[in-house]
């Protein structure tokens, strides 16, 4: 068997939570591979709505498997919060859920850090969710961070240590620590931890594949955050394409299967950054507004633009995307005309390769397409799908060369449309 990836192609926030949670009755085990607590993921079925951060999207549906991979990184008291959430709600999810030994932990002073090296960047920060997870990625990388398998091995000592040394780069930067509630809350959510499996997933993982499990490794985030081919430095600290699942999860690369692709039928982004088709303007405000653009996590806007094909492209081949998903397709249901990016000018020049550096002056070059008018909201089957949309899709497909399999139609699970295969 292979691992199935599904991930976003944009600035995330495409909805790979509900997608996910669609998927999940056809798999028996759901990975999450890469980030943190700053992601979150929204499924909405019979009339309530569910934020996960950390825990996989698979956690809803039956008595799948689902594991945190060690390529994520967690807050203990922000876990704590979320699975104690999702308890109160009749899910428990203590038999069902592992977490990775070799995931890193995010320390309350990571936390801090977060908050005081964006105020130093003035005008130049990034616009981060200020949860630590630059700051604990950075200490992964610097070979100086906490793992979960740690708990076991002297682990006061190392938090110490830890704790003493950003305590002297805070320090540094002038900013005020006080620890004191932060640190109690993040203590209990350490004992709470413990009464999971914890677990060598790397192992786990390759065993399932071995005894023929159907796996999916839920992706975060969005690829134009990824580290190395996103919009740097306004990108996330984790590697969010597909190859990240490999070394997020520890499988090599001839165990990936499928690669399903997640986009919005236009384009938002949340906090600073380059974003080429960003609308300004009324019809960016309406775009905002209908499709409820606001971050699930931080509550921020989105700042919203037409759909960007220049760099879905881009997208679609990092990832190797076998099939799409397209999302919020109900969105534009009002709109008479509808705008697509199929190029951009730079210095003059038109090209559809995304460039080294998505500057200001990037001119995006639009086709134009006939709205449908419609409430896709109501539609349940492709066969009722308007003219103009169908239009819409084709024009995708043969722009992009991947077919459009699954169409979002709305929030709730249900609402949720599979085309045939063509």
């Amino acid at each position: 068997m292979k691992v199935d990836v599904l991930l976003g192609l944009q600035w995330g926030d495409e909805g790979k939570g509900k997608i996910v949670d669609v998927l999940t009755p056809g798999y028996d085990v759901v990975t999450r591979f890469q980030g943190g607590p700053n992601a979150g993921h929204t499924l909405e079925f019979n009339g309530k709505k569910h934020v996960l951060r950390s825990i996989p999207s698979g956690i809803f549906q039956g008595n799948k498997i689902n594991i945190i991979g060690n390529g994520v990184v967690l807050d203990p008291a922000l876990f704590k919060n979320e699975a104690g959430d999702l308890a109160d709600a009749g899910h428990d999810l203590k038999e069902k859920l592992y977490i990775s030994k070799k995931a890193h932990l995010i320390l309350p002073t990571h936390r801090l850090l977060d908050a005081a090296q964006e105020i130093a960047k003035g005008d130049a920060r990034v616009g981060t969710t200020g949860k630590g997870i630059g700051p604990a990625y950075t200490d992964k990388i610097a070979r100086t961070g906490l793992r979960v398998g740690d708990l076991f091995h002297d682990f006061e000592k190392k938090y110490a240590r830890a704790k003493a040394r950003h305590e002297h780069l805070l320090a540094a930067l002038s900013y005020p620590v006080d620890l004191a509630g932060m640190e109690q809350e993040w203590w209990q959510g350490i004992e709470y931890m413990k009464q999971f499996h914890l677990v060598d997933s790397e192992h786990l993982v390759n065993r399932l594949l071995e005894e023929g499990k159907h796996i999916l490794a839920e992706g975060a985030q969005g690829t134009m955050l990824d580290v190395d081919f996103g919009s740097y430095p306004f990108v996330t600290s984790s590697s969010t394409i597909c190859a990240g699942a490999c070394t997020g999860l520890g499988v090599p690369p001839g165990k990936i299967g499928e690669v399903i692709g997640i986009f919005k039928a236009y384009c938002t982004r949340v906090g600073s950054g380059p974003f080429p088709t960003e609308l300004k303007d009324d019809t960016g405000d309406k775009l905002c507004e209908i499709g409820h653009e606001f971050g699930s996590v931080t509550g921020r806007r989105r700042r919203c633009g037409w759909l960007d094909l220049v760099a879905l492209r881009y997208a679609i081949r990092l990832n190797g995307v076998t099939r799409l998903v397209m999302m919020k397709s109900d969105v534009l249901d009002t709109f008479e005309t509808i705008k697509v990016c199929t190029s951009y000018r730079v210095d003059g020049q038109e090209t559809t390769d995304f460039p080294f550096e998505a500057r200001e002056n990037i001119e995006p070059l639009y086709a134009e397409l006939p709205g449908w008018k419609t409430d896709l909201t109501r539609l349940s089957s492709e066969d009722e799908f308007p003219v103009e949309f169908k239009h819409y899709l084709d024009f995708l497909e043969e722009q992009l060369g991947i077919p459009v399999r699954i169409i979002s139609v709305g929030p709730d699970r249900e609402q949720t449309i599979t085309r045939r295969a063509r």
